[in-house]
């Protein structure tokens, strides 16, 4: 099987990242990883502001992908292949990685590859772990929630998805409402881990219903409803740390449990066809209590949970770069006329 080096693009939201990937013999490694986070410029708006992203992505991209190229130690003579996320995200930052990797292809006269951001994560076990097609996935992150059936590379059916807010948004917005440091899912997190998560009773959407979409929008609500309420009866403009921790802690229960019961149901329905792997994927596939909870329940169905490490859970230019060689090993190219997608469904193909 042939050896390939290739060099990766994320710039689908607020991080600019930049790897070098190999690929040989049906196995990956990092040779590099970069990512300039953009936490400084997004904290006193408390969310990501599209516009100063995209001008972030501008001013760092060229450093990011010198400084990957040297941890790498690599020049472009060795890359095979530039692959970068071409949608979905925030449309203006994914022009910018886009347009940057035609530019590198079209200097050196080799393959583009256009990426799915999804797709990206979906892969991610198979370039840290090597797991075998198919597999179910689950994708969780402040823009996704979605159930995958991977057939093969190319290759996907969404059997489940979010019906409005994606789970990591709800956690970002109810942080925001605690007036939690930005990112606000990992401080919520922080704050629900010495937290009663039994003390308030919260709706869990969508489980025991037909199907394994996911709703967390009345779960927010009702969250920040009756943190209002509790706020009320203090008589103060924030919550004592005791009751904040607990509310954050039942808050993350109710969110674990919409996604075991649909990633069960999803389990169901997948284990009679042989799947036996279960993947995941996204930011919120770094919280600990996630893991956790989701592990207990692959090995209930008899599937085995495969997570990568937390920093290739978020987006990372890794994972564009493995997707990409994966690609480049099947003789899939992207001409230099792919558009950039702000969406863009896992279902529509792997070519942009």
């Amino acid at each position: 099987m042939p050896h390939y080096v290739v060099l990766g693009i994320e710039t689908s939201c607020d991080e600019t990242a930049a790897a070098v990937v190999r690929h040989a013999d049906g196995r990956g490694e990092i040779l590099a990883s970069v990512t300039a986070a953009q936490i400084a410029e997004h904290a006193p708006y408390g969310g990501v502001v599209p516009e100063i992203a995209a001008r972030a992505h501008v001013e760092r991209i060229n450093s990011v992908i010198a400084e990957a190229m040297a941890q790498a130690g690599v020049d472009f003579n060795d890359i095979d292949g530039f692959a970068a996320t071409a949608g979905p995200g925030l449309i203006g930052g994914v022009l910018v990685g886009l347009a940057t990797a035609k530019a590198l292809a079209l200097a050196r006269q080799k393959p583009l590859l256009a990426v799915n951001h999804l797709e990206g994560h979906a892969l991610t076990a198979r370039l840290t772990d090597g797991v075998d097609f198919p597999y179910l996935a689950l994708l969780i992150s402040g823009g996704h929630t979605q159930l995958i059936q991977v057939e093969e590379l190319g290759c996907y059916r969404i059997i489940g998805t979010t019906l409005d807010d994606a789970a990591g948004e709800v956690f970002d917005k109810v942080a925001k409402f605690f007036r939690l440091d930005f990112p606000g899912g990992p401080a919520l997190e922080r704050l629900a881990a010495g937290g009663n998560g039994n003390r308030f009773d919260l709706p869990r959407p969508m489980l025991g219903k037909p199907g394994a979409d996911f709703s967390f929008s009345g779960l927010k609500t009702a969250t920040i409803r009756l943190a209002n309420r509790l706020l009320q009866e203090q008589e103060g403009e924030v919550l004592d740390a005791s009751t904040a921790s607990d509310l954050a802690a039942s808050f993350q229960c109710a969110v674990i449990d919409c996604l075991a019961g649909r990633v069960a149901v999803a389990m169901e329905m997948l284990a009679p066809k042989g799947y036996n792997r279960f993947v995941l994927g996204g930011g919120v596939g770094a919280n600990a209590s996630v893991r956790e909870r989701l592990d207990s329940v692959a090995q209930e169905w008899g599937f085995r949970l495969v997570a990568p490490p937390p920093s290739l859970c978020v987006d990372n230019g890794a994972m564009i770069a493995w997707a990409g060689a994966e690609r480049l090993v099947r003789g899939w190219r992207d001409a230099l006329d792919a558009p950039a997608r702000a969406r863009w469904s896992l279902e529509q193909g792997a070519t942009a």
